[in-house]
């Protein structure tokens, strides 16, 4: 028999770097089952984190400062105690981000904690992603990403590379890591995967436009596909669990505890909202069976030892949370939920606090009911808020999502949206603000006028004239000067984590 082709598989920059990819660990737990020789390099947190240790050349104070202290806020990060305070949590991950923000500046980019970006080069143009891999050695990752890649090439050459790309944040970083693999090892073959790949493919009359750089696109789940590229023996369905993180040291990403990302499912179980990807990209929901995810988990916590599951389902289904409720995991958990009748339910609520779950993460979107239908989010106002003094009774933080500016919305909608925030901002822990993209390809888009969005032929969205003229200013005008005003609003928009938001919210509540 043939033996099977090594892969080597990467996480580029930049993305947060509070908890492990799961997208890579996912592909090596099945590839490694298969009987493949496989590899995993976060390059996201290391090149992160090299970055953030550079000199810095910057004499303000501020960043003399971030300077002075950044062993010591990097430590804390890591550690329960920081997150019991605000203030000084604050402090600590902006003067970490400060540092990425000088790194950056130095070479002509602009660097967060959770983003990347430069002032000449676009991720929605494949021409700049040409680019970016052209000019590698200018990327500000360069110099970490080059030794690394080296070493790893020289201890075990790989005969795939594989990059998982799921962020627009990783585009650029990504492509430049190919362009420099390239150079190095030019017989290499080269894969990109992931969300963001899985976008572009939908995009009509898309052909690959990095021909002779990128062998080959990976839309959708890559399990399969990398199995019978790389010429795994082993039938997926006899592949075992299928998480591996093995290769990823867990405690260097900054978070108090390990984290452990697992999904439950692929795809989405509601998938009616209007504009929702999954609805427009028509992806097939495919659930794991709860007995399954528990035995899965046990075996993940056997190995990694983690202190929170992050759940990155779209939404956990309310056949899972049953199970979750009978059968703990044994640490605590978060995700994101519909919307449904059960989290109104005393019961079930106690029954998920008692499961371990600190925190779920809630679409609200609106505080009007027709915007609500207009969307179809198969929810009432009057189950909405009796879930969220249910959950707050329970003892489960809520991060809510607020969504402005949809199509059916008006600037008395909005205002009514504000009025709901008010009348339940003590059951409301954290909220995320968000002004309405249009997808590009979807249905509803075709009754809409539509203007460019992004110029580039990668742009998944488009601008369109509002019907009732809320336009974008205008929703932004409303946010600044209306909607983030109250009190009641201000102090819980204070809570929200800069640059880590829901990632790092639970560990506010489990502290």
């Amino acid at each position: 028999m043939t033996k099977p082709l090594s892969i080597l598989l990467i996480h580029p920059p930049v993305a947060k770097p509070c908890e492990p990819p799961a997208g890579i660990a996912r592909l090596a737990g099945t590839l490694r089952a298969a009987g493949v020789d496989c590899r995993v390099w976060d390059a996201s947190l290391d090149g992160l984190l090299d970055l953030i240790g550079r000199p810095v050349a910057a004499d303000d104070t501020w960043s003399r400062r971030a300077a002075k202290y950044r062993d010591a806020h990097l430590a804390a990060l890591r550690s329960p105690d920081l997150y019991r305070h605000q203030d000084r949590y604050r402090r600590a991950v902006m003067d970490v981000n400060r540092l990425l923000h000088l790194a950056g500046a130095q070479a002509g980019a602009q660097i967060s904690l959770s983003d990347f970006g430069h002032p000449e080069l676009t991720p929605v143009r494949s021409r700049d992603l040409m680019r970016a891999a052209e000019s590698f050695q200018a990327n500000p990752f360069y110099p970490h990403f080059a030794p690394g890649l080296r070493q790893r090439f020289e201890d075990r050459a790989p005969d795939i590379v594989g990059l998982s790309l799921n962020f627009m944040s990783q585009a650029l970083c990504a492509f430049a890591l190919i362009g420099f693999i390239r150079s190095m090892a030019p017989q290499t073959k080269i894969l990109v995967g992931g969300g963001l790949v899985t976008s572009w493919t939908r995009i009509p009359g898309f052909e690959n436009p990095f021909g002779g750089l990128v062998d080959e696109l990976v839309a959708g789940p890559g399990e399969a596909a990398l199995v019978k590229i790389c010429g795994g023996r082993l039938p997926l369905e006899n592949a075992g669990s299928a998480w591996d993180y093995t290769g990823i040291d867990g405690g260097r990403y900054l978070a108090p505890t390990g984290v452990l990302p697992y999904s439950t499912s692929q795809g989405c179980y509601w998938k009616k909202c209007a504009f929702c990807p999954e609805k427009a990209e028509n992806g097939a929901y495919r659930p794991m069976r709860p007995e399954d995810v528990s035995a899965d988990i046990m075996d993940l916590r056997s190995i990694r030892t983690p202190g929170l599951v992050h759940f990155l389902d779209n939404a956990l289904a309310p056949r899972l949370m049953k199970h979750l409720i009978a059968n703990p995991p044994g640490i605590p958990w978060y995700g994101f939920v519909r919307i449904t009748p059960d989290l109104a339910d005393p019961d079930f609520a106690a029954g998920l606090r008692a499961s371990g779950c600190v925190m779920l993460k809630l679409g609200v979107e609106s505080g009007d009911q027709a915007v609500l239908d207009a969307l179809t989010k198969g929810v009432d106002l009057v189950t909405v808020s009796a879930a969220l003094k249910t959950l707050k009774a329970a003892g489960i933080a809520t991060y809510v999502y607020l969504l402005f500016g949809t199509p059916a919305e008006t600037g008395e909608r909005a205002r009514r949206t504000l009025a709901f925030t008010l009348n339940h901002a003590e059951t409301i822990d954290f909220l995320n603000l968000a002004v309405f993209n249009l997808p590009a390809y979807g249905e509803e888009a075709r009754k809409l006028k539509t203007l460019p969005f992004y110029d580039g032929d990668l742009s998944l969205y488009r601008g369109f004239v509002h019907p009732t003229g809320w336009n974008r200013d205008a929703v932004r005008r409303f946010l600044t000067r209306e909607f983030k005003n109250p009190a009641p609003i201000r102090r819980i928009l204070r809570n929200d984590p800069p640059f880590f938001t829901s990632n790092h919210a639970p560990f506010l509540m489990v502290s």
